[in-house]
C-alpha cells in the first residue's frame, strides 16, 4: 500500500514538474519558456524562408530592358547626427531592440549572410571577393570562439555582447542606385550594399581614424531588418518602423563623397575647394529630386494656373513700368518747373513785317464811299 502511495505521488510529481503551463493569481494563463524559446530570442527576430523569398523576387522584379536611366551615388551617414541616431541606440541590447551594427555581426557570426571586401574606390560583390568572417574579427580585434556545431565548410563563432564594438561603429557607407524605370515611369533609390566604418584612436590619442570594415549587400540583411522594429521619433517612444522602411524611405541624412564616372575619382579628389565641392554635392542632390518633376506631363488645370500666373506677372510689370514713366514724367515737369522759376519768362514783342507784295488790296470796310 505505502509502495503504491509512493508510486502514485511520484507520478502527480513528475506531471506538475513537466506541466508547460503555469496559472498566475490573477487567473490569466502564462506558457513557461522553454530554453529554445529563450535561445531564439536572443538571436533577434527570426526570419521565414517565405520572407527571404519575398524580399528577393522584390530587389529583381524590375528588368534591365525597364531601367532606361541610373545614377549611382555613394553617402557618407555620420550616426552624431539626430536623423540617424536610429542606427546606433541603443548600443546594448534591451526589449528587443538592436542597433544596426550589432544585427549585423550576428548574422555574419551565425554564417547567414556573406560579407564583401572593402576596395578602395570599387565595389565587387562575387565569390572571388568574399571574405572569412573569423578574418574579419582578427583583423578588427574582435574577441570570438568558435560555436558549437562549427565547422570548415560552415564556421560559426560566439561573440560575447560586450566585445562587440558598436559604440566605435560611428558612420555608414551606403551606395545607392537611382534608377528610372520605364515600366512605372518613376525615379526610384535602391540601396545596394552598406559598410560599416569603425572610428577608432590610437594609443596616442589624437583624431579618430576610420577603418571600412567590408560591405554587405542591402538585399541579404533586408529581410532581417525588416524584422526589427525601431523607433525614430523622441515624442513617440513606439516603434513605428523598421530599418527596412528606415532605408527605402530615405529617412537618413548622408553627405554624397562619390559618385560613379569614368576617372573613378571621390568628390574631394575632383573637387578640393570646400565651396566647390558643397555647390558639387547640392548640385547633384539637385538634378535627382527635380528629375521626376520633368517626367510627368501638366495637366489642363496646372497649365491654365501657369499661364494665369505670368500673366499676373507680366500685368505687374506694366504696372510697375507705367509707374516708373509717370514718375519720371513728374520729376521731369517739377525739374522744369524750377529751372523756369529761376529765370523769369520775358514777354516777346510782336514784330510788324511790312507786306511786300504790290498787289496787295486794303480792306474793304475801310474804303471811303
Amino acid at each position: 500500500m505505502h509502495t503504491f502511495l509512493k508510486t502514485v505521488l511520484a507520478a502527480i510529481g513528475l506531471l506538475i514538474a513537466g506541466s508547460a503551463v503555469a496559472q498566475n493569481e490573477g487567473g490569466s494563463v502564462v506558457r513557461r519558456r522553454s530554453d529554445r524559446d529563450a535561445q531564439k530570442s536572443q538571436s533577434g527576430p527570426q526570419v521565414t524562408q517565405r520572407m527571404q523569398s519575398f524580399y528577393s523576387d522584390t530587389d529583381e522584379s524590375i528588368s534591365d530592358a525597364d531601367r532606361q536611366w541610373m545614377r549611382v551615388i555613394y553617402r557618407a551617414i555620420d550616426l552624431n547626427k539626430d536623423k540617424n541616431a536610429a542606427l546606433y541606440y541603443p548600443e546594448e541590447p534591451m526589449e528587443g531592440q538592436e542597433n544596426l551594427f550589432r544585427i549585423i555581426m550576428r548574422l555574419l557570426a551565425d554564417n547567414t549572410i556573406p560579407a564583401y571586401e572593402y576596395l578602395d574606390g570599387r565595389e565587387v560583390f562575387t565569390d572571388q571577393y568574399r571574405i572569412k568572417t573569423r578574418d574579419v574579427l582578427d583583423r578588427f580585434y574582435i574577441p570570438h570562439t568558435d560555436a558549437k556545431g562549427s565547422t570548415e565548410k560552415n564556421p560559426r563563432f560566439v561573440i560575447d555582447p560586450s566585445d562587440v564594438p558598436a559604440n566605435e561603429v560611428l558612420s555608414y557607407y551606403v551606395v545607392e542606385r537611382w534608377e528610372y524605370d520605364t515600366r512605372h515611369n518613376n525615379l526610384r533609390p535602391v540601396i545596394e550594399a552598406i559598410c560599416p566604418v569603425l572610428h577608432r584612436t590610437g594609443d596616442f590619442g589624437g583624431d579618430a581614424l576610420k577603418y571600412p570594415m567590408f560591405w554587405v549587400k542591402f538585399s541579404d540583411i533586408r529581410p532581417y531588418l525588416a524584422a526589427q522594429q525601431i523607433f525614430v521619433d523622441d515624442n513617440n517612444n513606439l516603434p513605428t518602423c523598421t530599418y527596412d522602411d528606415f532605408f527605402t524611405l530615405n529617412m537618413y541624412d548622408g553627405d554624397i563623397y562619390k559618385t560613379r564616372n569614368l576617372k573613378n575619382k571621390s568628390m574631394v579628389q575632383l573637387y578640393p575647394d570646400p565651396d566647390s565641392l558643397q555647390k558639387a554635392r547640392d548640385s547633384i542632390q539637385e538634378q535627382l529630386d527635380k528629375f521626376e518633376d520633368k517626367l510627368w506631363v501638366p495637366t489642363r488645370e496646372e497649365v491654365l494656373a501657369a499661364k494665369a500666373a505670368k500673366e499676373a506677372g507680366n500685368d505687374s510689370t506694366a504696372v510697375v513700368e507705367k509707374t516708373t514713366d509717370k514718375t519720371s514724367t513728374t520729376r521731369a515737369t517739377s525739374r522744369s518747373t524750377k529751372r523756369a522759376a529761376k529765370k523769369p519768362k520775358e514777354p516777346k514783342t510782336k514784330e510788324i513785317k511790312s507786306s511786300t507784295n504790290t498787289n496787295a488790296e486794303r480792306s474793304v470796310r475801310r474804303r471811303k464811299r
